[in-house]
């Protein structure tokens, strides 16, 4: 295959596979070469692509981990493009039974591309019906009822399953094994996300200054989907109420009515924080209280606050509960009460220590 037939199959496959409706497919990279960051999993990815195209062989089965957001669905979208093969998007919460995934198994192409996302939520009968289907490219059909059942062997053509999950560690192992390739993507360098900043710009048809671009990278979370999502806000924003120019000041202007604050905080995890600190003296707390006091439901609170807060090192999390750092004293603009002081200076020395 030339590479000018596989530019033509990769128009084909983006036209015969769109995106989602909640992505935005101006912003979605279409090639590994378009990826911003992730450099080592795209070298790898690379070296794998081309030594499958010279064996004339199908790619590996693929496993990406990592929280939301860091492009786990954006490389199940170039991969394919890459080989210049189809690809078939399927969600691990819909696969109930294994009679829910043998239409998509049954009907592949050879070499062709299978993404499944929260590939750890799909229950452990599918799971298994998965094994075959991964190691030897057969899955076994029951036919029949009862003492008329019989079961027959149907062969699959080869294809590449690209499995995306936040939690590897829900994943069992034989399912987890049976990826020859296994990447864990990091979160972004402020660096790296200014450069999505400003290509996003230039695909959204919007004018923005360095420092602007800047200062939405920086409170974007280290996360290109939250810095997507924050640029079409100030977009929208210096479009109504600027000159459609995304300047510092109209930057600023509008992370400040969508309440997010310098450090990539928003209106909850403001409300987390001051729930811990002003009510709860800054913990430790269990969770359950902090929800019942916030009115909100502790799987939201541990799975969509608590990450960001943990990892900007503004709470910890201790067996007697939650516990508010000096850093996320010093965030909230409060003091200390005094029956933590003394807590924060032994751990300040026994840093100075360390060092």
């Amino acid at each position: 295959m030339t590479h000018t037939d596989i530019n033509v199959a990769r128009e084909t496959i983006l036209s015969n596979n769109p995106l989602p409706e909640d992505d935005d497919p101006k912003l979605r990279p279409t090639r590994l070469d378009e990826m911003v960051g992730q450099r080592d999993v795209i070298e790898r990815l690379k070296i794998a692509i081309d030594a499958s195209r010279q064996r004339k062989d199908v790619l590996g089965h693929i496993l990406f981990d990592g929280p939301p957001g860091l492009g786990k669905t954006t490389f199940a979208h170039c991969i394919p493009a890459e080989l210049g093969v189809p690809v078939d998007f399927l969600s691990g919460p819909s696969l109930k039974a294994p009679k829910d995934l043998v239409p998509s198994l049954t009907n592949l192409r050879a070499n062709q591309v299978l993404f499944i996302d929260e590939i750890h939520r799909i229950p452990k009968a599918v799971e298994e019906y998965l094994y075959t289907a991964m190691e030897d490219f057969r899955i076994d059909l029951i036919l029949g009822e009862g003492m008329n059942a019989r079961t027959h062997n149907f062969k699959l053509r080869p294809f590449t399953m690209i499995g995306a999950t936040t939690r590897a560690g829900m994943l069992t192992g034989p399912l987890r094994d049976r990826f020859q390739l296994r990447e864990h993507l990091d979160f972004y360098k402020l660096e790296e996300l200014k450069e999505i900043v400003h290509r996003n710009a230039r695909k959204l048809a919007v004018e923005i200054t360095d420092d602007a671009a800047n200062e939405i990278s920086i409170r974007s979370r280290s996360t290109p989907r939250v810095a997507n999502n924050r640029l079409r806000w100030v977009r929208d924003y210096a479009q109504s109420r600027a000159d459609g120019k995304i300047t510092l000041e109209v930057a600023n202007a509008a992370l400040k009515m969508a309440e997010i604050d310098e450090l990539g905080l928003d209106r909850q995890d403001r409300k987390y924080l001051d729930t811990l600190i002003r009510v709860c003296l800054g913990g430790p707390t269990g969770i359950e209280t902090i929800a019942a006091t916030m009115n909100s439901s502790t799987d939201t609170l541990s799975d969509e606050v608590e990450p960001f807060l943990l990892r900007s090192e503004l709470i910890l999390r201790t067996p007697r509960g939650r516990v508010a750092t000096a850093k996320g004293f010093a965030h909230m603009n409060m003091r200390i009460p005094e029956n933590l002081k003394s807590q924060f200076d032994q751990r300040k020395l026994f840093a100075d220590v360390d060092e």
